[in-house]
């Protein structure tokens, strides 16, 4: 297996036409572990592992409860309970928010989910998970969220979830060779909801790049753009603050690690 990262979806709040939002696959050494799932994943999901009962996948890590970063890890309960009921649970990293959602969404709830994941409460002690030392920390959203960040030889990859500015995203990134940043830009579309008063609970693109640049993060992914946002200017906007690789989050989009570029749709 190569080392990759393929994007599953890149929008936040709801997904435009013909995307999805917030999720990815991390495949390593042998170990595939799933970041987010939020509307629209799973049925990319499903034919990336060319299976409708989800076999291969090792690990589920899930930032925070908000729907478009948890909501198809129903479908996916769905999938091994329905699909695989014989198969042991998967392994599933989330705060505890995440487990009383899904709970509440299947009668039976407790015992449904506890036959499909084997539930670890983040933020954490550092664990490790296959071939990864996963760390975690609380980042400032509107409700709990958990960045985490994956170590393993020769390759480290840290994700945000939904965070505002935060001094702790330095060392989340810190000489990641792929840092998976917030870039919502809700000031782009006048249409956004208001922002409550007080520190921010997103990034702006240019405090995406920012974080990178604090971090010394060899390549940055942007994603969790607002839909219709104009994700070139994004890029712009995070170039003025970091120099390294930029990259914008897209369906499919297939990132090789430790190798140099992205790819294409991944298949």
């Amino acid at each position: 297996m190569d080392s990759r990262l393929v994007v599953l979806g890149s929008c936040g709040a709801w997904p435009e036409p013909g995307r999805a939002c917030s999720g990815f696959v991390l495949e390593h050494a042998d170990a595939r572990i799933v970041l987010d799932l939020g509307y629209g994943t799973l049925p990319r999901l499903l034919a990336l592992l060319g299976s409708s009962a989800a076999d291969g996948i090792d690990t589920v890590i899930v930032t925070h409860a908000h729907p478009d970063h948890m909501v198809d890890l129903h479908g996916l309960l769905r999938a091994r309970c329905y699909g695989r009921r014989l198969a042991p649970p998967i392994p599933l990293h989330a705060p505890e928010p995440v487990l009383t959602r899904l709970i509440g969404l299947e009668d039976d709830g407790e015992e449904v989910v506890r036959q499909a994941f084997e539930w670890h409460p983040l933020p954490a002690a550092p664990r490790q998970i296959g071939p990864f030392r996963l760390e975690s920390m609380l980042l400032p959203h509107y409700l709990p969220n958990s960045g985490v960040r994956l170590s393993g030889a020769g390759l480290t990859v840290a994700y945000t979830g939904d965070t505002g500015p935060d001094p702790g995203l330095a060392e989340l990134g810190r000489d990641a060779d792929l840092f998976i940043v917030d870039t919502t830009d809700r000031w782009q579309r006048p249409d956004a909801p208001d922002v409550a008063p007080g520190p921010g609970l997103n990034l702006t693109a240019r405090e995406a790049g920012e974080a990178a640049a604090a971090a010394r993060a060899r390549r940055l992914l942007l994603t969790h753009f607002w839909p219709d946002n104009d994700r070139q200017a994004s890029r712009a906007d995070a170039a003025a603050a970091f120099r390294g690789e930029i990259l914008l989050a897209d369906e499919g989009l297939e990132v090789p690690l430790g190798l140099a570029g992205p790819a294409g749709p991944a298949g």
